[in-house]
């Protein structure tokens, strides 16, 4: 594939907070541990503190291995590093969307496994170990129930409860056949399928479904693949769990970040809440709330005193599971991690945890934003070419481009700027003589000027509209361009499931990926197909 790289400012799609994070804002400094470049990992492997039981943490690996059919030599090696003080974890989360949901899943492991091996380049002494958490505990089923491919969207209907990691996948069958039936027939669908199958029906549940699945795509580069949703695990965290349930310490140190950022322009992306944890059994993810003196458990009958909710923590911890503000403090308590990989929203929310990992001395993770890519096909740089246009020019929306490309092309004059500075000279030496026959003329003059002005806008607008007919063909391949390019009026990755791809390329659609992101030089990737 031939690739292009534009910088993130020039795709209209980021926001200015985590534009404002890639230029390394120093008035974000409070906010992170290091800078995201390899300067930054320097030091804080120099400071780097070990929080992990790793024996704990390589003996819960093995044994959910034990679960996966042939498991690669390279991940099994990598969890048996994960024993010895020198290695530590790259670590990207999502949840357990059917299919893998949308392409930026797929681009979030494959930062994290270019990110570990950048490391290792950089600190051979060192071992780095990439890692996926699977956020089984999540219990919105909504938003990962369905995937997009071809355009048409698959869902997977059923009643959910709890946490969707634990729900079985015994009636994903017609989403299944829907999803394997958009494919087609050739040599890398038949291959995608047996792997689509084998994961969703060869499994009890949407955790083992999911691992399976993301081990087959990545397990040759050595992925380690995560559920902390365990009982040994949550015993490494139950004492904050405790801690922060009875004085609501991050409900306290997260509110007072969110109104610094606040004041700095930066929107906050998530809200604290006195307490972030939920409570947990099959088919129930309730919040806890304080209720008088005691603990109550939303949409239950179940409640506590102080001392029976400690005592549950101590027996049961695995019945506490964190929300998003507690979920990446435990994160960082059982893995020996020093970076984060995620979205753009991820990095800024992870920004307003930063007070809350200082105040229970637990090292804070240097945060790099995934990669981004666009997939075009083989011929589209020759075809903007003939439009004159550039790849930066697509990220603008459908009607400004084709605004823009009217304007320069057309042979006629279509913006009617000089004439509006012609006609408001002369409404200032209209408004110069009403004034000095009676003042009070003057607003009504500023009027008669503001209904001429809107008129001629409206008069621009008709001749762009026309000499855009007279354009149509141009007009149509940009919005050719546009819809296939930008599904549902959004970034491709956002949306569009890696399916497609993959049935196309075969397991050359990862290894191109993994050629051409480039975690720490954080720009856009353009992918364009090439003919073989």
């Amino acid at each position: 594939m031939k690739v292009t790289y534009l910088n993130y400012s020039e795709t209209n799609s980021f926001s200015p907070a985590i534009i404002r994070y890639l230029g390394s804002d120093p008035a974000l400094d409070p906010f992170r541990s290091f800078s995201p470049d390899m300067e930054g990992f320097r030091k804080l492997l120099h400071v780097k503190k070990n929080h992990s039981n790793r024996g704990a943490l390589t003996r819960v690996l093995h044994e959910q291995y034990s679960q996966v059919p042939e498991p690669r030599s390279l991940v099994l090696e990598n969890i048996d590093l994960l024993n010895q003080q020198s290695t530590f974890t790259v670590t990207t989360g999502h949840q357990l969307n059917i299919f893998t949901g949308p392409l930026y899943f797929i681009f979030k492991i494959v930062s994290t496994i270019n990110l570990a091996r950048e490391l290792k380049a950089n600190f051979p002494e060192k071992n780095f170990v990439p890692v996926y958490w699977m956020a089984t505990e999540d219990h919105d089923f909504a938003e990962i129930n369905h995937t997009y491919i071809a355009g048409k969207k698959i869902t997977w209907d059923r009643n959910a409860e709890g946490a969707t990691g634990r729900l079985d996948t015994k009636n994903i069958e017609q989403a299944l056949k829907e999803y394997t039936a958009t494919l087609g027939i050739s040599e890398y669908a038949e291959d995608l399928k047996k792997i689509i199958v084998s994961a969703y029906i060869g499994n009890g549940n949407l955790t083992a479904a999911t691992r399976e699945l993301v081990n087959s795509l990545f397990g040759q580069y050595g992925l380690v693949i995560l559920d902390a949703d365990h009982p040994k695990l949550k015993q490494e965290f139950s004492a904050i769990i405790r801690d922060d349930i009875m004085h609501q310490n991050s409900c306290k140190h997260v509110t007072a970040t969110n109104k610094k950022l606040d004041e700095m322009g930066i929107e906050t992306q998530v809200n604290p809440r006195e307490i972030n944890f939920f409570y947990l059994k099959d088919g129930l993810r309730e919040r806890i709330v304080l209720e008088g003196n005691g603990y109550h458990i939303l949409n239950t009958e179940i409640r506590f005193t102080p001392e029976e909710l400690e005592k549950e923590i101590n027996q049961y911890p695995e019945r506490f599971s964190p929300n998003v503000i507690m979920r990446p403090l435990y994160q960082e308590v059982i893995l020996p991690n020093i970076a984060y990989v995620g979205g753009a929203a991820e990095i800024i929310y992870w920004l307003q945890l930063k007070a809350n990992f200082d105040f229970y001395g637990i090292d804070f993770p240097v945060l790099i934003l995934r990669n981004s890519a666009l997939f075009t096909p083989d011929n589209l740089e020759s075809k903007l070419s003939r439009l004159n246009l550039e790849f930066k020019d697509l990220f603008k929306g459908a009607e400004e481009i084709k605004k823009e490309w009217v304007l320069n092309h057309s042979n006629h004059v279509l913006n009617l700027s000089n004439e509006w500075k012609e006609l408001g000279d002369i409404f200032e030496k209209i408004k110069l003589r009403t004034s000095k026959i009676d003042p009070t003329l003057s607003a009504s003059t500023e009027a008669v000027k503001a209904r001429l002005q809107k008129a001629l806008k409206s008069l621009e607008s008709k001749l762009i509209k026309a000499e855009k007919r007279n354009f149509s063909d141009a007009m149509s391949q940009i919005d050719s361009i546009k819809t296939k390019l930008f599904p549902r009026g959004g970034l491709q990755e956002r949306t569009e499931n890696f399916g497609l791809f993959y049935v196309k390329n075969g397991r050359q659609f990862i290894e191109a990926l993994i050629k051409n992101f480039k975690p720490l030089d954080p720009r856009f990737t353009i992918l364009e197909e090439e003919h073989s």
